[in-house]
């Protein structure tokens, strides 16, 4: 059943939406982009639009650096920044093919942008110069924040680990544990991992730190999978946003779920009633009280529905019930939900 805390907001984008982003510090306001060329800023607890500017081509990524500060990426090529206190955008520069990834990070107070065109590249936004750009070997897919470190997935379903304060060597290359395309990559709060999600249904939970002990840590598992008269149905898993305070985190598939996992303990705590389309991005509100649920339909089936699902964000408030870990006083058996081992 649909939560009683849930609402759709106005003035939804026009085509499908690429990424959704709280603002810092803030349960108010949310960051769109999307394919229908724009970027829209809402005030969530009015159910209002309150700015949009446009790229020329779709745009596929966004983020805050500060409560009025937007910078943004996509097909054009170029990167982009509004100013919402003075209804005012500027272009920063460019790639050489589309943006796919545009992410702030605040302990080096840089933007970094990850491109089709294989570089990554690093924007000081008090004075918009480019101070460097570094070829990943392949198309960036996906990448985030943790710390002063970048985590970067590619096309090759490899994985990059930098240091953002010196960017003269790469500190690790992975190859991902998933044997297929790598689609989104967030930290964990605590900044010590990430997870890893990929488009054959499965979710793998890494750890930086690389000793022999740390790395026994790691595992991965299957999620966003349907079985119906004994075929099972596999669906890519789009999104992931970590809870802040209980570093739980949610994922979106394409099945039209979201879950909520509690990583620690290898345990699903809940999961929401089905959405009409693709998750295609989840946003945690910066004291994970509310959670933005972006729904598009991406194209994913062989034979796509006459009538296409409309694009819509719904904003959830979400309960410690449904996001804090639990104590269990026995080890959880089996450690998955059945259907998802």
């Amino acid at each position: 059943m649909k939560s009683q805390a849930e609402y759709k907001l106005n003035s939804a984008p026009d085509d499908a939406i690429s990424s959704v982003k709280f603002g810092p510090n803030t349960n108010q306001f949310l960051l769109v982009s999307s394919w229908d060329t724009s970027v829209r800023l809402y005030d969530v607890q009015a159910n209002s639009l309150r700015h949009k500017y446009r790229h020329e081509f779709p745009v596929l990524d966004c983020c805050f650096t500060d409560a009025v500060h937007a910078y943004s990426g996509g097909l054009d090529n170029t990167l982009k920044t509004f100013d919402f206190n003075a209804a005012a955008e500027n272009t920063v520069g460019a790639h050489s093919d589309a943006i796919r990834c545009v992410e702030y990070c605040p302990d080096v107070n840089c933007i970094v942008t990850g491109s089709w065109d294989h570089n990554l590249k690093i924007w000081d936004p008090r004075s918009h110069n480019c101070s460097g750009s570094y070829n990943q070997g392949d198309k960036v897919y996906t990448m985030s924040v943790c710390g002063e470190k970048m985590v970067v997935g590619t096309s090759g379903r490899k994985i990059l680990v930098w240091d953002l304060r010196n960017m003269a060597y790469t500190l690790q290359r992975r190859e991902s544990n998933l044997k297929y395309q790598t689609r989104m990559i967030r930290c964990f709060p605590n900044k010590q991992g990430f997870a890893l999600s990929s488009i054959e249904g499965r979710v793998a939970v890494e750890y930086l730190d690389a000793s022999p002990e740390i790395q026994k840590k790691k595992y991965a598992f299957k999620c966003h999978r349907t079985k119906i008269d004994g075929v099972e149905k596999i669906y890519p898993v789009n999104a992931i946003s970590f809870h802040p305070t209980h570093h739980t985190f949610a994922t979106g598939g394409s099945d039209g779920f979201v879950n909520v996992w509690d990583g620690f303990n290898k345990k699903r705590l809940c999961q929401f009633h089905q959405y009409d389309t693709s998750i295609t991005s989840l946003s945690f509100s910066h004291n994970g009280s509310t959670l933005a649920i972006a729904c598009s339909y991406f194209l994913e089936e062989d034979n796509p529905p006459e009538l296409k699902p409309e694009d819509a964000i719904y904003i959830r408030t979400v309960s410690d019930q449904e996001t804090k870990p639990k104590t269990y006083n026995l080890p959880p058996v089996p450690p998955w939900p059945a259907n998802e081992r």
